[in-house]
């Protein structure tokens, strides 16, 4: 099996705040742990800074909605129109909005004003959005452009190489795995660079390691990326 069908056979652990990696995020992520009823967040960046990570792990409660381009105009709309003393979720997350066709964003423009009109009361809930660049250069209807912008505005940066070998070394160490510096550095040049499937790929190398009674070294990492037998270890 070739490393990227690996990568695509391991299961890539629910995205949470706990297991988001910051680098230069920290205010961002702060942000969301904080984000109460009546507050709204935008998040924008590039593919891969993590924005949909942190909506779903706003979202990953029972208490809250998450919303991407794949769902109808009506999933906002039902939000936006629900009769007053119908129970609102704590938190509804709607991703990549620049991507929504004009039901979505008419849907979204009302949710936005549900949003403001409860915000001072019980019936408060927490909006947060997400898209792939500033408030005022999305390609969205005027109105909406604006209402991206009414409270918590952060651009998410992409995690440096820095970034992501000082995240895998933490995690090594809270495994107890002994991990040279060069296999993470291997695992940074010649794998995918998505941190999530990285951290996947680490979880795989010390089950594959404990099965084969092998130390962690780069032979190691090449021989399970070439083992058939990886992911039903």
């Amino acid at each position: 099996m070739n490393r990227q069908l690996l990568l695509d056979v391991l299961p890539a652990p629910a995205p949470t705040l706990q297991n988001f990696i910051a680098g230069r995020n920290g205010e961002a992520l702060a942000a969301a742990r904080a984000l109460a009823p009546g507050r709204a967040l935008y998040l924008w960046g590039a593919a891969g800074c993590g924005r949909s990570h942190l909506l779903k792990g706003l979202a990953n409660t029972p208490d809250a909605v998450y919303i991407d381009k794949g769902q109808t105009a009506r999933a906002l709309r039902q939000l936006a129109n629900a009769d007053s003393a119908a129970a609102m979720p704590r938190v509804i997350a709607v991703d990549d909005v620049h991507e929504l066709d004009e039901p979505r964003q008419a849907g979204l423009f009302a949710l936005y004003n549900r949003w403001r009109e409860c915000a001072a009361t019980s019936r408060a809930f927490a909006l947060a959005v997400a898209g792939d660049r500033a408030p005022l250069s999305m390609p969205l209807r005027e109105d909406l452009r604006t209402r991206l912008g009414w409270d918590l505005v952060f651009r998410l940066e992409p995690l440096s190489d820095g970034d992501k070998l000082a995240a895998l070394s933490a995690q090594a160490t809270e495994r107890g795995l002994q991990l040279a510096p060069e296999v993470i550095q291997w695992m940074l040049t010649h794998c995918e660079r998505d941190i999530r499937k990285l951290t996947v790929l680490l979880d795989a190398l010390d089950r594959y390691s404990l099965a084969t009674g092998r130390p962690i070294t780069i032979a190691l990492l090449r021989a399970m990326l070439a083992d058939p037998d990886t992911h039903t270890r």
